[in-house]
């Protein structure tokens, strides 16, 4: 299982900062995530699928835009990081 790290921002969502997921790709977690925890849903994405503006997914320490995006892999020994960044002015 994946470990998932979610920040503060998204805590209000989903009952704890850290779950878990069998999903194989980041794509197969986000939609895990969002069936569990339908709160979630619209946080992570946006109505086209992809990764919110604000929102930066990491797989081991790496921002997935620098991986395969979406597509990026994962397993057992991997950890994801999910974090909503805020935007001021």
């Amino acid at each position: 299982m994946v470990s998932i790290r979610l920040d503060s921002m998204l805590r209000e969502f989903a009952p704890r900062l850290t779950l878990a997921s069998d999903a194989g790709s980041v794509h197969g977690v986000i939609s895990d995530l969002e069936a569990r925890f339908p709160r979630l849903r619209l946080r992570l994405r946006d109505e086209a699928g992809q990764v919110r503006k604000f929102v930066r997914v990491y797989v081991n320490g790496e921002d997935i835009t620098h991986l395969r995006g979406l597509d990026t892999q994962v397993g057992d020994a991997d950890h994801m990081d999910i974090l909503h960044s805020i935007q001021g002015g």
